[in-house]
């Protein structure tokens, strides 16, 4: 196991801010454009504070969709195998806290101060965005706790994205699909090349999408790094209440399924269970872990049902795949009412794509502005509903709150309320209905 290194020796002159609030406020306006990828000035700054090579294991975990869960379970069943972990996430739902944990838990508003301080000093005049200045205090965190492993859940993209500034001993990439084309390009072998910038040279590349793009082997080629490719190197079978997953090294049979009600959990597990296999010189675990971490896994946002007189359906999906794997999850719950969609996106999203996934399952929308410079007004996304379906039922509100509260008030008992589009609309409806962003551990097959 790891040792606690210490940190950087700074200077006694004032911290710049008091509260987390502050520094995030100023975090955001810091570096122009508020998205910039590359790697030079996060890599130079990570170097000043002595975080360069990292002291503990990385996995990082790149992707279209499916990277949150991904990286979640990576989390549990290394620590239930008596690993000491950091999780590094994005985006949050309610908290900035939740994107930095340490053995399970959320860092503190006063540690995350103390990195971001100690960031502010290293970086001189070098203007950081938000983004990198997350991921350096992250590892200052990491650093401090004397973590044994890292998982690193890549931001936009991977190949110039700040946490593939460490070298990852072993990559996972989820799925590639269309997503963020501004910044990573017009179709599936461009995005395949950007997520493949987080592989090595001879260490494992772990790709779990069931068709991926010919960039993603050219890429690993490229670079001499190890493929293990699903459905070639591992693979799993869906047996109904159990599944088995195997690889040429290893087969586990009547495994627990990580979550009963969403479709792709399933391809998620199973690149993660790779990810273990191929990590297993540097963190060997017996089988109890990984059927312990699959039975505890529960993931908020992701198709989380809140059973109540009116089910809510709370669902981050916010591109065409993911809503596609969102309108299966649906269809296999059917209610006998109304399905009520609440829906909110930002603007560099491929809405009408988005909005045809759901069209199918939508009996009635509830559309709602998003606030900011990246929020979408929802007069323009209602547009895009209404040319999806003639005389489609659909209303449109100022806010999130707003939608929620239109949408639950007109259902009966035999309807459901779906809210989805966005981090933003599903944390600010999470907040609303007081649900928790936390994963929690489980105790008794409940979360606490």
């Amino acid at each position: 196991m790891s040792t606690p290194h210490p940190a950087p020796i700074l200077t006694d002159s004032p911290t710049r801010f008091q509260t987390l609030a502050e520094w995030l406020s100023w975090q955001e306006s810091l570096h122009y454009p508020a998205i910039a990828l590359g790697l030079d000035r996060c890599r130079g700054v990570a170097q000043k504070l002595g975080l360069l090579p990292a002291p503990f294991v990385v996995l990082t975990v790149g992707g279209t969709n499916g990277k949150g869960s991904s990286t979640t379970l990576l989390d549990l069943i290394l620590r239930r195998g008596g690993y000491q972990v950091g999780k590094y996430t994005s985006p949050h739902l309610l908290r900035y806290n939740e994107r930095i944990c340490v053995n399970g838990a959320e860092v503190s508003d006063a540690d995350l101060c103390r990195a971001f301080d100690q960031v502010d000093r290293a970086r001189g005049q070098v203007t950081l965005t938000f983004f990198e200045f997350g991921t350096l205090a992250a590892l200052l965190l990491f650093r401090e706790a004397g973590i044994d492993v890292a998982v690193m859940e890549v931001g936009l993209g991977g190949r110039l994205d700040a946490v593939n500034i460490l070298d990852a001993d072993a990559a996972l990439i989820t799925t590639v699909d269309l997503d963020h084309e501004n910044w990573l390009g017009p179709d599936r072998r461009s995005i395949g090349v950007e997520k493949a910038g987080i592989f090595r040279s001879g260490r494992p590349a772990i790709c779990a999408d069931p068709d991926p793009p010919a960039s993603i082997a050219n890429q690993a080629s490229l670079v001499g790094a190890t493929l293990l490719q699903f459905d070639r190197d591992f693979g799993f079978i869906d047996n109904g209440d159990t599944w088995e997953w195997n690889c040429r090294q290893r087969a586990l049979r009547e495994l627990p399924r990580p979550d009963t009600n969403h479709v792709s959990q399933l391809q998620n597990a199973a690149g993660v269970l790779m990810v273990l296999q191929a990590a297993a010189d540097r963190c060997p675990l017996d089988e109890a872990a990984i059927r312990t971490g699959l039975r505890e896994f529960n993931l908020p946002g992701r198709f989380q049902v809140i059973p109540g007189p009116i089910p809510v359906v709370l669902d981050v999906a916010h591109n065409p795949q993911a809503a596609r794997a969102l309108a299966a999850n649906l269809a296999r719950m059917p209610c006998r009412g109304v399905t009520r969609i609440v829906l909110g996106m930002l603007r560099d999203k491929n809405h009408a794509g988005f909005v045809a996934e759901l069209a199918t399952v939508g009996g009635s929308w509830y559309v709602a502005s998003l606030g900011g410079e990246r929020g979408f007004p929802g007069e323009a996304l209602a547009r895009i509903v209404q040319s999806a379906g003639d005389g489609v039922p659909l209303s449109v509100h100022a806010d999130v709150p707003s939608a929620v509260r239109a949408a639950l008030v007109a259902s009966t008992a035999a309807d459901r309320v779906v809210v989805t589009g966005s981090f933003i609309t599903v944390g600010t409806a999470m907040a609303l209905l007081e649900i928790k962003s936390q994963q929690g551990d489980v105790e008794n097959g409940k979360a606490t």
